[in-house]
């Protein structure tokens, strides 16, 4: 659609929010020229479990993004009673704002799981797919698999980022074992950790 706001979603638990979240959003960003990036916490995830409250998630979040202008907060999921879909908050969205174009961000793992999800032909029927390429699997391998997601009317535009050796289970053990987490988060989110004795027990 021409003339449309760009949008780009970045979905998830964050649980915690990291670096790599930030990268690939601020990546996304540039090379699309988006207009902005939400970032929408997922209220109950059926997809995993033990994950922390949604207020904490939601503060990590926010203090993540707070020095980002082109970066917004949306509490669409948080909100929802009831699982977080995918397709469903697109339909939402879509449907609350007809003039713009949304951008679904994601890495290359999850283009390998998204078949499993929820009406995957209506999220590629309300969303380009911006796929993060990175190490985890090879460029081949990722652009197969797209041609087969093709065939439910997917459309996927690949992002060449920096490997990026950050993740949330990571996170959460560090603080566990009590190792530094100062290179894997905002320091605002860190502090916020310590402070609210996140991750401190068992899963």
């Amino acid at each position: 659609m021409e003339g449309c706001i760009k949008t780009g979603i970045m979905g998830g638990t964050f649980n915690p929010i990291h670096n790599g979240h930030l990268i690939l959003a601020k990546t996304a960003y540039e090379l699309l020229a988006l207009d902005k990036v939400l970032f929408l916490p997922s209220g109950n995830s059926y997809m995993k479990k033990n994950v922390l409250t949604v207020k904490n998630r939601i503060d990590m979040v926010r203090l993540a993004i707070a020095s980002y202008p082109q970066f917004e907060l949306s509490l669409v999921e948080a909100n929802r009673a009831g699982n977080s879909y995918t397709s469903e908050t697109l339909k939402y969205l879509t449907e609350k704002n007809p003039n713009t174009c949304y951008f679904f961000i994601m890495g290359a793992d999850s283009l390998f799981q998204i078949e499993k999800w929820k009406n995957p032909k209506q999220i590629f029927s309300l969303a380009k797919i911006a796929c993060a390429v990175r190490n985890d699997y090879n460029l081949n391998e990722i652009k197969q698999k797209g041609q087969q997601l093709q065939s439910l009317g997917a459309d996927i535009i690949y992002l060449d980022i920096p490997k990026i050796n950050i993740s949330s289970t990571d996170i959460r053990t560090k603080v566990k074992e009590q190792r530094s987490i100062a290179d894997d988060v905002p320091i605002e989110v860190a502090n916020y950790i310590q402070q609210e004795r996140l991750y401190y027990e068992k899963d």
